[in-house]
């Protein structure tokens, strides 16, 4: 599970650190992170997609997020009894909390 996520979140980090470094031109010296080493690559993909260029971010974006909400589910599933068992613990200390905060008082 640990190799699963590192496969995952390795090129998820990779991909948004170069896209927000090349956005904004912070390019330390070397042309792959330069802005117009940005432009290139999203007009390449556009002309290859057939849509604007200015475009394929929040595509990518979208496509990650749904990517990440199948992981996580994946992982929810696997841990899936943990997760029940942490959820009735805590709903048995709120109960608890609960009535000691309001204790029942009986009329005498």
């Amino acid at each position: 599970m640990r190799s699963f996520l590192i496969f995952w979140a390795g090129p998820l980090g990779f991909l948004w650190g170069w896209y927000f470094l090349s956005l904004y031109d912070l390019s330390m010296g070397m042309f792959f992170f330069s802005r117009e080493m940005h432009d290139q690559v999203f007009s390449i993909y556009g002309n290859i997609l057939g849509v604007a260029p200015e475009t394929i971010p929040p595509l990518v974006a979208r496509a990650c997020i749904v990517d990440t909400g199948l992981v996580l589910c994946l992982i929810a599933f696997r841990r899936r009894r943990q997760i029940i068992a942490w959820v009735q613990a805590w709903r048995a200390a709120r109960a608890a909390a609960y009535i000691e905060e309001f204790p029942s008082t009986s009329a005498s």
